[in-house]
């Protein structure tokens, strides 16, 4: 029987989450996506705590397009900065990366943040 497009998601998610880890030094950029926005974190997985959060709900964007997705890379990387956090680990949260998602990476990268 063939997957639905979220229980597909959800297994590359968990193969996923198996490798990747943040830590205080370099903590975890995690990303969500839906059909209206677009959210973003920088979560250090050692203590469970989120550092740094932003979203195109934040911003009022309703309908995220490649470019507000790229803006809320290049503010969570501003405020990362802020943070004194200069290297995360990217983690797609099981989407392909390509479109939204690949936006808010180059956003991201451009702001500063290196993964």
């Amino acid at each position: 029987m063939r997957k639905t497009r979220q229980e597909a998601r959800l297994k590359r998610k968990v193969r996923i989450r198996k490798k990747i880890r943040g830590t205080s030094e370099r903590p975890r950029l995690v990303i969500f996506r839906s059909n209206r926005y677009i959210y973003a974190q920088i979560i250090d997985d050692v203590t469970g705590k989120t550092l740094v959060a932003y979203s195109s709900l934040v911003m009022g964007k309703k309908n995220v397009t490649k470019e507000i997705a790229k803006e809320v890379g290049q503010k969570v990387a501003e405020l990362a900065k802020s943070k004194n956090i200069e290297q995360v680990v990217f983690d797609r949260n099981g989407y392909l990366y390509h479109g939204r998602v690949k936006a808010l990476a180059d956003g991201a990268r451009e702001g500063g943040l290196k993964f």
